[in-house]
C-alpha cells in the first residue's frame, strides 16, 4: 500500500468528510480558510454544479500551497427533477425537500478536487437514493430531532431517516454522506 508522503490538508469544515477521510488511515489536517463565494454560473447544469464548487474551494483557499502539500476540497449536492437542492435555510425548507424527495428517487452527486502546488485533478461519483413515502409526522420528528441544516437535500443517510426509508441506493453510501471515499482513495494513489 502506498501511503502520500504529501501534507494532506483537508479543506472542509465538514465533520462527516474528517471522519471519512480519517477512516482510510491517512494523517491530515483540517484549513477551511477560504475566499471562494459559493455562487452557481449562469445555465450550468445541476450534475456539474459539484465540479464547479469543488474546484472553486481549491481555487479559493487562502495561501498558496507548498511544495509537499495536498489540499483535499469537496461539494455535494442533491438532484431531483434537473433541480439542485442545497442546505435547508430552516424549518420549512428542510420539511418541504423531505416532501418532495418522499417516495422517489434523486440523485447526490459529489466532487473531489486534489491540488499541489504543480498539480490539479477532479473526480465525480454519482449515487441514485430511493427514498419510501414519508409521512408529516415522520419529517418533523426527523427535522426536530437531527436538525438537518447543514446537509444538501435536508438529510443525512447516516442518520435515522437513512435507516428509516433509504433502503435502497445505487452507488456509493459514502459519496450520499458526502465524500466518496473510494474515489478519494484513487487519487491518494495517484498522488503518492
Amino acid at each position: 500500500m502506498k501511503k502520500c508522503s504529501k501534507k494532506i490538508i483537508l479543506g472542509s469544515g465538514s465533520p462527516r468528510r474528517r471522519e471519512l477521510l480519517a477512516g482510510l488511515d491517512v494523517e491530515f489536517t483540517v484549513d477551511t480558510g477560504n475566499t471562494f463565494e459559493e455562487s452557481v454560473p449562469e445555465g450550468a447544469a445541476p450534475e456539474e454544479v459539484p465540479l464547479l464548487m469543488s474546484q472553486g474551494k481549491s481555487h479559493g483557499f487562502h495561501r498558496p500551497l507548498e511544495e509537499d502539500e495536498l489540499l483535499i476540497t469537496s461539494d455535494t449536492v442533491v438532484v431531483v427533477d434537473s433541480r439542485v437542492l442545497g442546505k435547508p435555510h430552516g424549518r420549512d425548507e428542510a420539511v418541504a425537500m423531505l416532501r418532495e424527495l418522499s417516495g422517489r428517487a434523486h440523485k447526490v452527486v459529489s466532487a473531489v478536487t486534489f491540488r499541489t502546488a504543480s498539480r490539479e485533478k477532479s473526480v465525480t461519483d454519482e449515487t441514485v437514493v430511493h427514498v419510501a413515502p414519508l409521512d408529516d409526522d415522520e419529517i418533523a420528528y426527523y427535522i426536530d430531532t437531527y436538525r438537518p441544516f447543514d446537509k444538501a437535500g435536508g438529510y443525512g443517510i447516516q442518520e435515522w431517516l437513512g435507516y428509516a426509508a433509504m433502503g435502497h441506493i445505487e452507488g456509493s453510501f459514502y459519496n450520499v454522506m458526502g465524500f466518496p471515499v473510494h474515489r478519494v482513495w484513487e487519487l491518494l494513489q495517484e498522488f503518492a
